[in-house]
């Protein structure tokens, strides 16, 4: 029987406190990790990712081998019907992981794929060893610790029992066990690891180190363009004089020294490289587009922007009258608070090509930072 796992990272991580899943472990993405468990399992054919919604190339970039990758919903259940139904027919037993589980192992994982393939469905779970109490309305009550256990995953069924059971569920529910059990499918209970922690909130890994700083320097400039129409673009904002810059692209010099600052601090590179001038699919192409994918990059990387310095250097157009929305604009793209990015201006007090309005030149320093585990 083929199976498929289905590998959920779409969560929000509020109780986290950030992106938990980007954050290292082991020297890469938390799930990362457990993506390569299960890609590596003998007996599981293939995986799929569930993702937030605009991550899909930062997943697919690092999971070339996936089955498929698609964004989830704003509920786990939702999230785990998306890739449950992109699952192929010919595969019988589908599985769901939570990437936040990255310590699972493959004795786990084969007890419940034999479980499945004994009855149709199955979970894995250990014994509760605190004592529970449960609020009744005679108050608080404990529970019989014996009679109860704490599910993990991965959870699974055969996968038109899965299909079913979000077809017919009346509601929401935690894990793929309950929903089935709502439905009248019974699931069978096979044996966990107290060491399959869902990684939930940063206590939950005592190797948790102090962060990670880098910065990264950034310079461009452009001529001004010969055409006199050409638009003026900085830092994603269009400015009313012309002609604007002349470049390959939009010629947007902030945003290109920007993307030069992110590129340099994580080591990947820079714009020339990545968007060469003599890739004609650059041509005329925003470079807000240029900077949306360096952050992705940087994300891929387990990296987030703390902050953007950045300086305009020449004798027109005036910026500062645009400084704010430059600066709405580049928060915006990069998807940080708009007091992490700063914009300023001078001119080159008449010297050199740049004070002849010649051209324009920017400056932009880039701080960025992670949290590694486990280094």
């Amino acid at each position: 029987m083929k199976v498929c796992c289905v590998l959920l990272a779409a969560g929000s991580s509020q109780r986290f406190g950030q992106d938990k899943l980007w954050c290292k472990l082991d020297g890469e993405p938390l799930w990362l990790k457990s993506y390569r468990v299960l890609s590596t399992h003998p007996s599981i054919d293939a995986v799929g990712l569930v993702c937030a919604a605009g991550q899909e190339e930062s997943f697919r970039r690092l999971a070339e081998d996936a089955l498929f990758v698609v964004p989830g919903a704003t509920t786990r259940q939702d999230s785990a019907r998306s890739g449950v139904s992109k699952v192929p027919e010919d595969f019988e037993i589908v599985l769901v992981h939570d990437a936040a589980r990255p310590y699972v192992t493959r004795e786990v994982i084969d007890r419940v794929i034999v479980g499945i393939q004994e009855s149709g469905s199955a979970c894995c779970a250990v014994p509760v060893t605190d004592t529970v109490r449960h609020n009744s309305p005679a108050g608080w009550v404990a529970l019989d610790r014996s009679q109860l256990v704490a599910t993990q995953t991965p959870q699974g069924a055969l996968r038109t029992f899965l299909l079913d059971a979000y077809a017919r569920a009346t509601g929401q529910f935690t894990d793929e066990a309950s929903l089935l059990e709502s439905v009248g499918i019974r699931v069978h209970t096979v044996a966990g690891d107290t060491a399959n922690i869902k990684v939930t909130h940063q206590s939950d890994l005592p190797s948790l180190s102090t962060k990670a700083t880098r910065v990264g320097f950034g310079y461009d400039v452009h001529r001004f363009s010969t055409d006199r129409e050409r638009p003026m673009w900085l830092g994603g904002v269009e400015f009313e004089e012309r002609p604007g810059l002349e470049g390959h692209s939009d010629a947007d010099v902030l945003i290109h020294a920007v993307v030069d600052a992110l590129l340099g601090a994580a080591s990947l590179g820079d714009i020339g490289v990545l968007y060469p001038n003599t890739e004609e699919r650059w041509r005329d192409v925003p470079s807000k587009l240029f900077l949306r994918e360096t952050v992705e990059r940087l994300s891929a990387e387990g990296w987030m922007v703390v902050n953007i310095d950045a300086t305009v250097i020449g004798e027109r157009p005036k910026v500062m009258p645009k400084a704010m929305e430059i600066r709405e604009t580049l928060a915006a793209t990069i998807g940080c608070p708009i007091h992490c990015v700063s914009v300023k201006a001078t001119t080159n007090e008449g010297l050199g090509a740049l004070g002849r309005q010649e051209g324009v030149a920017a400056h932009a320093i880039a701080l960025i930072e992670t949290k590694k585990w486990g280094q």
